[in-house]
């Protein structure tokens, strides 16, 4: 809070500094006219005579360069000026208060000029000046004085121009400093804004874009087997009179199909809710092995790790074992099936073997199911491929990439 306080009186004093520097100088001008009143300092001229119309000019020519001159490279013939009309100061005055007149000149130039080494480079002259000119004031006066005797007269004047050099040039270079964090952390704060607006609006998009999948999921999985179940039902029912055997394996299949169906509905209302997924994948995984036996003729083995992936990894790898159990049932009569999903180093395992009726690989056309599982492994940095022989059964095989933990990071 005490810097703040500071920096809105240096604020004010910047903003008001013309005004400030044109009173001072005027009062300052006053005091010298009235102190060197009717007293004669030179050549038997009354001081008056001299500093009172240098005065008036000193006045108009500094209120010309405050208020209307604006370049910085205008006032330079104006601090010219300055200089001489403080040679003819030092000379018809006592001096007592010249060293207070540099200092109002150079606070309007120290003010004024951005750069520190030419502020340097002005005070470093005028404390010369000063010097030239009370040597000159001197000898002109009759007054001889050796290099050593002069400075030491006029040290006090070089100590207080000095001193104002420091502290006058220190709080402006402390409060450009200040400037600059002031902008830099409004700029921060704007741009941390911007960055919250697209947060916002990325959040927006990804939830959008997780709803389009979601519900893509929902047409091309659940409605595919929602599909296969009407088509397996209507197949059974044309050959439950002739070949009651297979009515029962068809419609066992579309019982799987429509469980598994209502399982995807399940899932995609689940994240389309926000709801999170309280079991792991292995007892999702196991679920549909139990939902796929429970009340049928089929029988599944397995060996499931316990792995934790990500929610695309889960959701692909449970639709590929619902998609591999359906199509094994369904085309290749399968009655028996091996399922084994294990983590081996930084990869996934999935093995699916069926002992259906397989197929010639070299003529084996993939449908819709298998197609989109090409498209799914590789966009998750995966592969898949199957593979079958007539008679041998028909095989899945997905290798997927392990999440990262967070030790495996560092």
């Amino acid at each position: 809070m005490k810097t703040l306080e500071k920096n809105s009186a240096f604020q004010f004093l910047l903003n008001h500094s013309k005004p400030i520097v044109f009173g001072l100088l005027v009062l300052v001008e006053i005091f010298i006219i009235a102190n060197n009143w009717g007293v004669v300092y030179y050549a038997g001229i009354p001081s008056w005579y001299i500093v009172l119309p240098v005065s008036v000019f000193l006045t108009v020519e500094n209120a010309v360069k405050l208020w209307a001159l604006k370049k910085f490279s205008e006032k330079i013939a104006f601090y010219v000026m300055d200089v001489a009309v403080l040679l003819i100061f030092t000379i018809f005055t006592d001096g007592s208060l010249i060293s207070l007149m540099y200092i109002i000149i150079l606070s309007d130039f120290y003010l004024n000029q951005g750069d520190l080494k030419n502020n340097i480079i002005m005070g470093a002259t005028c404390i010369g000046v000063v010097i030239v000119t009370f040597a000159v004031s001197n000898w002109l006066k009759g007054i001889n004085l050796n290099v050593i005797t002069l400075i030491s007269s006029i040290l006090n004047d070089i100590l207080l121009i000095t001193l104002h050099f420091f502290v006058l040039n220190f709080a402006i270079q402390i409060y450009r400093k200040n400037l600059e964090i002031t902008k830099a952390l409004e700029e921060l704060n704007e741009s941390n804004n911007k960055l919250q607006v697209a947060y916002r609006e990325l959040q927006e998009v990804t939830a959008l874009e997780e709803r389009q999948r979601i519900a893509k999921d929902i047409h091309d999985t659940a409605g595919h087997s929602i599909t296969t179940v009407i088509m397996q039902t209507e197949a059974a029912r044309l050959v439950v009179d002739s070949d009651p055997e297979e009515a029962k394996r068809r419609m066992a299949a579309a019982g799987i199909q429509a469980r598994n169906a209502l399982e995807e509905l399940r899932e995609s209302v689940h994240l389309l809710s926000g709801m999170g997924e309280p079991q792991s994948l292995k007892q999702l995984l196991e679920g549909v092995i139990h939902d796929s036996t429970d009340g049928t003729d089929v029988s599944i083995r397995y060996d499931i790790d316990d792995v934790t992936v990500c929610d695309a990894k889960r959701r692909f790898v449970l639709n590929t074992l619902k998609e591999g159990l359906a199509n094994g049932l369904r085309h290749g009569n399968a009655t028996a099936f091996w399922f084994e999903f294990k983590r081996e180093g930084n990869k996934l395992r999935f093995l699916l073997s069926d002992n259906g009726e397989g197929a010639d690989i070299s003529t084996f056309q993939e449908g819709f199911g298998l197609t989109g599982m090409h498209a799914r492994a590789e966009s998750l940095g995966g592969d898949v491929w199957f593979e079958t022989e007539p008679g041998e059964g028909f095989e899945i095989h997905l290798v997927l990439p392990c999440d990262s933990t967070p030790e495996e990071k560092q």
